[in-house]
């Protein structure tokens, strides 16, 4: 095994989680997770056709990729496959993952016995939702180390209604990275996969809080498995922009247990708060403004303004003093369209603070504050260091940098909160009356 990879391998403790074999700290007992099969290798060369004969998933075979991903990998998991059976390949035309895409990839897929997804992002999310709802399992070749989500137990789609969300879905049998494959593909894939993984600084610190004044439910498990290779990772960042093996090596490890993540908790808190919030807005609303950037892209910015917006009630000895919240229906009908809005309003009600809720939140913070800050304080990484980081890796830093004008990323800043019921300190922001003044100075 190469010097660059961890002892073990690139698969090492994950093997033991998809093996039953690792103990859970918080429950005492073996994890179990829906996977049978991760396999991460410097080459996956020649060995396409056992990964998938292992998984038993049926006789007939199609290969789903768009264009790009079959020229990446596509073909030659197709030349591969013929080995074992008939192949069948379906090219999706500069897919998105909604509920269009769904409809007609569910027809496409209608006869077909064993999926096997070949992409990333939108296609892995297109086969798991699909095959997720009609009971039938899939594999899938990773080609770019440009999100979390191909372990996860959830698939990011775009409803009818234009809203973004993250629906139950189930896991891939098998998981299967080639390095060689992912290093070579365009840098910005893997930097936008890279903030995606820099997101846990400001994510946990947004959970720890919402679990403290919430009293939501709160995971360490997430965090536990990953931190290791989080360090290694960004020690690292450098290595993403110029497709270094080792650095995509551990960028996947972190991507994938971040996603193992989710198993335990049933839910993407740990990796998934206010500024993912950020960029599900700019999705779902700068509508002709969006300038295609990727999810990861977005989330990056995101995180960098969140790490900004965090700092300035950490430094702070004295605790926040919210005031009732402020979220009026009709001016989400405004921003949203009036069926978005209703839906969105009808998710967000826990987090709607009147007079009463707002000086409970007082009463805590006031009793709390002391200890809280300095546990918040332990889970953030400095802000230069966060954005050296991004920049190392070749991320963008800015609205400007992600094309996208800047009063549409204001907006998102100040409104996101009202899409999830995920409690952030977007939320303690706009209840302080602050939230504008700072997105007004991000840019």
């Amino acid at each position: 095994m190469p010097g660059n990879a961890p002892v073990g391998g690139w698969t090492t403790l994950i093997d033991d989680i998809v093996a039953g074999k690792w103990t859970n700290p918080e429950t005492g007992e073996r994890a179990t997770v829906p996977y049978e099969s991760i396999v991460i290798g410097e080459s996956l060369q020649g060995r396409e056709a056992d990964l998938v004969a292992g998984l038993e998933l049926g006789e007939r075979y199609t290969i789903v990729a768009d264009a790009q991903t079959f020229d990446a990998m596509g073909a030659r998991v197709e030349k591969a496959l013929k080995s074992l059976g008939a192949v069948d390949t379906v090219i999706l035309d500069h897919p998105h993952a909604d509920m269009a895409a769904v409809h007609d990839l569910t027809e496409k897929l209608a006869r077909s016995e064993a999926v096997i997804a070949v992409g990333s992002g939108t296609i892995n999310d297109l086969c798991k939702f699909v095959t997720g709802r009609t009971n039938r399992r899939y594999a899938v070749f990773g080609t770019a180390a440009s999100m979390n989500g191909y372990t996860s137990t959830t698939a990011s789609i775009t409803l009818e209604n234009g809203l973004k969300v993250s629906l139950p879905s189930h896991a891939p049998s098998g998981f299967f990275i080639d390095l060689g494959v992912t290093a070579a593909a365009p840098a910005y894939l893997s930097a936008a996969g890279f903030a995606d993984c820099l997101v846990r600084s400001v994510a946990q610190v947004d959970w720890w809080m919402s679990h403290r004044l919430l009293g939501t439910l709160y995971s360490t498990v997430p965090y536990i498995i990953q931190e290791d290779d989080e360090r290694e990772l960004n020690r690292r960042a450098a290595g993403i922009a110029t497709g270094d093996i080792a650095a995509n090596g551990y960028l996947h490890r972190v991507l994938a247990l971040c996603g193992l993540g989710i198993s335990f908790t049933g839910m993407s808190n740990h990796g998934s708060m206010g500024e993912h919030q950020v960029s599900h807005y700019i999705d779902c609303f700068a509508r002709d403004k969006h300038p295609g950037t990727l999810h990861g892209q977005q989330v990056g910015v995101a995180t960098l303004s969140m790490a900004r917006l965090q700092r300035i009630f950490l430094d702070s000895e004295t605790p926040p003093q919210i005031r009732p919240s402020r979220i009026v229906p009709q001016a989400m009908a405004r921003r949203m369209g009036a069926e978005v809005a209703a839906q969105c309003y009808q998710e967000i009600q826990p987090k709607i603070f009147d007079a009463r809720g707002a000086a409970e939140i007082n009463e805590k913070l006031a009793t709390l504050w002391p200890v809280l800050r300095a546990e918040l304080n332990a889970f953030a990484l400095p802000v230069a260091e966060m954005e050296q980081l991004l920049r190392d890796a070749g991320g963008p830093m800015t609205a400007a940098d992600l094309g996208l004008p800047v009063e549409i990323y204001r907006e998102a800043l100040i409104y996101s909160r009202e899409m999830r019921n995920r409690y952030s300190f977007l939320d303690i922001a706009a209840d302080t009356g602050m939230l504008e003044d700072f997105a007004g100075g991000e840019a």
